[in-house]
C-alpha cells in the first residue's frame, strides 16, 4: 500500500488535507466553486468545438465560390485545348 501511495497512509492523509485546505483557501479567496471550475471547461470545450465547425463551414465555403468561378474557366480551357 505504501509503494502505491508513495508513503504511509496517515502522511499521505495530512498532505491531502493540508493541499485541500490550501486550494479551498485559495478558491474562496477567488469565489470560485468547482461546480463553475467545471462549467468553464465545458463552456471552453463547446467555444472550441463552435469555432472548428466554423471553420470547416468557412473553408467549405470558399471552396464552393472558388469551384463557381475555377470550374468554368478549366472547362472552358479543357474544350479549347480539345478543338486544337
Amino acid at each position: 500500500m505504501q509503494d502505491f501511495l508513495g508513503g504511509s497512509p496517515l502522511s499521505i492523509l495530512v498532505k491531502l488535507i493540508f493541499l485541500s485546505l490550501l486550494v479551498g483557501a485559495l478558491l474562496a479567496f477567488l469565489n470560485v466553486t468547482p461546480f463553475d471550475l467545471v462549467n468553464r471547461v465545458i463552456r471552453l470545450l463547446r467555444s472550441i468545438f463552435g469555432l472548428s465547425f466554423d471553420a470547416v463551414r468557412d473553408i467549405g465555403r470558399w471552396i464552393l465560390f472558388g469551384a463557381m468561378i475555377v470550374v468554368p474557366v478549366w472547362l472552358v480551357v479543357r474544350l479549347v485545348k480539345s478543338t486544337r
